[in-house]
């Protein structure tokens, strides 16, 4: 698919521990003396083989970012990435529990990645946010902390709060209190739903965080009233193929939902979720799931577009944003 080359992108579903190049990996891990072997092959890829040591390999390859400056390179390397890939824009879920674990205050994780976001900005003009995220599986008290902090620590490039983790721990009511101070402090709001619990997780996000977005939500495809209700309130999806096939949560990408939720008037977006470990990049999944569902060129723009209007932003940013992907039309030679 030439087009996909040509196609501005935005991702909305990225965690940046888990955006992590491997080279970069084992290169930190040198510097700081830590032992990745466990979970990088010899050909450089992440090793793990179901949902549980996926997380221990994350966990462990997360582990060799210990200062502001390792995650100003981490953050300048993937947005560098993004824009190579045609990104106009990119949030990244950023994981203050992470930060603490390597003994990092949150302002400084923050202004690290602030950094190489903004290096990446110079030289590429990629426009980025990050989302703070809490982890469900920590409990409703570790949550409300990582609000309390973002809001306590305010900064520009800080837009959003999320809730991620296993989803199957932890009931969305826990954690209401969390998200309406987020929603208070005018940080925009997301919730993982519909990947590995089904169609009841995704109303109890809708119900007790008020959440306009949902990472994944691709469960909802089980049932027709919860689809037509996303529909209908335009809730927008952040949908992440080649994560859920890696995951065995779809055994192939043309058995996943994505074309028939788009089909259905759901509003979606294409992200890479946590790249290398998957196998994928923002790119790709834009090329494999316009390949394997026969999506135009103007599909692909549309899926742009819902981002930009969906993303955590100011109102100047996304005119500019909208600016620059409707430039893209008027290349010649660029149709469906």
């Amino acid at each position: 698919m030439s087009d996909a080359i040509q196609v501005p992108k935005a991702e909305l579903h990225c965690h940046i521990e888990g955006a992590a190049p491997p080279t970069l990996v084992n290169r930190l891990a040198d510097r700081h003396g830590i032992d990745v072997s466990s979970v990088l092959d010899g050909n450089g890829k992440f090793v793990w083989s179901d949902f549980t040591t996926f997380l221990k390999a994350y966990d462990l390859a997360s582990s060799v970012f210990r200062t502001p400056a390792d995650y100003a390179l981490l953050a300048e390397t993937y947005f560098r990435m993004l824009a190579a890939e045609g990104a106009i824009y990119g949030e990244i879920f950023i994981s203050p529990d992470h930060a603490q674990a390597t003994g990092l205050s949150y302002r400084s994780y923050v202004e690290g990645l602030a950094e190489g976001m903004e290096r990446a900005k110079a030289g590429t003009a990629i426009e980025g946010r990050m989302i703070a995220i809490g982890v469900r599986h920590f409990g409703a008290a570790a949550v409300e902390r990582v609000v309390k902090e973002v809001i306590g620590n305010p900064h520009p490039l800080v837009t959003g709060f999320g809730l991620a983790g296993d989803e199957r721990s932890g009931h969305p009511a826990n954690f209401s209190k969390a998200f309406r101070m987020a929603a208070e402090a005018d940080l925009g709001t997301t919730a993982h739903a519909g990947e590995f619990g089904g169609p009841d997780s995704i109303v109890a996000a809708l119900e007790f965080l008020r959440v306009r977005r949902l990472g994944h939500g691709v469960r909802a495809i089980e049932d027709k009233d919860l689809v037509r209700r996303l529909a209908d309130e335009q809730i927008v999806l952040e949908v992440c193929p080649g994560s859920n096939i890696a995951l065995g949560v779809y055994t192939h990408l043309r058995f996943h939902p994505v074309n028939m939720l788009r089909k259905a008037g759901v509003k979606i977006t294409l992200n890479a979720d946590d790249p290398p470990f998957f196998g994928t990049t923002l790119g790709k999944e834009y090329a494999s799931v316009a390949a394997t569902f026969g999506w135009t060129f103007d599909d692909q723009m549309e899926v742009t577009r819902t981002a930009i209007e969906a993303a955590f932003c100011d109102d100047a940013t996304r005119k500019r944003l909208l600016v620059r992907l409707d430039s893209a039309r008027q290349i010649p030679g660029e149709g469906g």
